[in-house]
This record gives structure tokens, sequence and C-alpha cells, in this order.
């Protein structure tokens, strides 16, 4: 069901055809994942270093430089004599060229790192009811209509739709989503922003 958000908790639950009690059974369960998979994010290789370097390379503006560059060279070859102060201008472009790269390369792996230090924050394990008795599973192993019981502390191991609150509040931890430090109240009736961020929904 795209975007539950939207939708009464009755109607989540009908479209998936399940109770909060019952939860899927075993058929259903096979069915889902057939149909969706699993619940995990696809691990792309790591990306090589020589492939991040020639990333680097490809924009427009550091083109034109690298071949103002190559043009000086080959200037400062043909010019008379041997200073070699010809050659300080194609050496300082190239010098700025080759750190704008190691710069570029930086960032992009640390951007893979950060990644997937998302992926290992992610939950192991989930509490789910299926065939009306509560099992712990793998995150992975969840499907769409699976009722995940969530208690203090927990990961929430998918993009779930709050059902019912068992306590005073349920407040979430939001932090590797909108880096906020603060919890955030969250409730079960339904949001009337169909253009709602993640964090909203």
């Amino acid at each position: 069901m795209e975007r539950s958000y939207l939708f009464s908790t009755d109607d989540v639950l009908a479209h998936f055809n399940v109770t909060e009690k019952a939860g899927l059974s075993s058929q259903q369960v096979v069915t889902a994942r057939e149909a969706y998979g699993s619940n995990a994010l696809p691990e792309d290789p790591p990306t090589p270093l020589w492939k991040l370097v020639l990333e680097q390379f490809k924009d427009q503006l550091v083109l034109i430089l690298l071949g103002s560059a190559v043009v000086s060279f080959v200037l400062a070859l043909f010019e008379d004599g041997d200073d070699w102060t010809a050659f300080v201008d194609p050496v300082v472009i190239l010098a700025i060229l080759i750190l704008n790269a190691i710069v570029g390369v930086s960032q992009e792996s640390s951007a893979e790192k950060a990644i997937a230090a998302l992926q290992e924050y992610s939950a192991n394990e989930a509490k789910v009811t299926r065939d009306g008795q509560v099992q712990r599973v793998k995150a992975e192993e969840l499907v769409p209509g699976d009722v995940v019981t969530i208690s203090v502390g927990d990961r929430i191991p998918a993009d779930c739709r709050l059902l019912s609150i068992h306590s005073n509040s349920f407040r979430v931890d939001q932090a590797i989503l909108t880096g906020e430090s603060e919890s955030v109240s969250k409730g079960t009736k339904a949001v009337n922003d169909e253009a709602a961020v993640k964090q909203d929904q």
C-alpha cells in the first residue's frame, strides 16, 4: 500500500486483509515475500578507487583546466631558453586539479561509508504477530502487512504504519533522519498531507 499514512488504521488493515490480533497467516507471508521480496536495501559494491578518481575529471571546468595545463606545458617546452619558470603555470594548474581530485575522492568515500553505517544502524530483529502468535523474525523477513510490536529502546525495522499505542505516549528518535536530538511524538491518526516528508509520516 503506497502512502499508508494517509489512511485510517482500519483501512490499512482491510487493505492487507489482516487483523491486529492475528497478524498475517503463514500463507499470506509466503505470497507477500514472493511479490515484494525481502525487507532489505540492496547493497551496492563499493566504488573502486580508480573510478572515484575518474569521476573527479568529468566536470566541464576541470576538463577546461586540464586542457589549459596541457597547452601551457606544450608552450613551455617550445619556449626559448632553459628557464624553468615557464613550467610554473602548468604545474600549479595540475597541483590544483590533483588537490581537487583528492578532496572529491575523500568526500565520495565518506558518503559511501555513511550509507553503510546507516545500514548497520537498522534493526536486526522484529517482533511480529503471525498466525495469532508473537514471534521474533529477522528484520529482512518482514513483509507488507506484518503487524510489528515495538517496545521501548527497539529500533523500528521498516517503514511502519502505527496501529495502536499501549502507553501514555509514543516517541521516536528520528536523529538518523533529521539530525534532531529531541524524540518526536507519534500518533495513530492519518496524516492529511500527501506531500509529507518521511519524518512526518
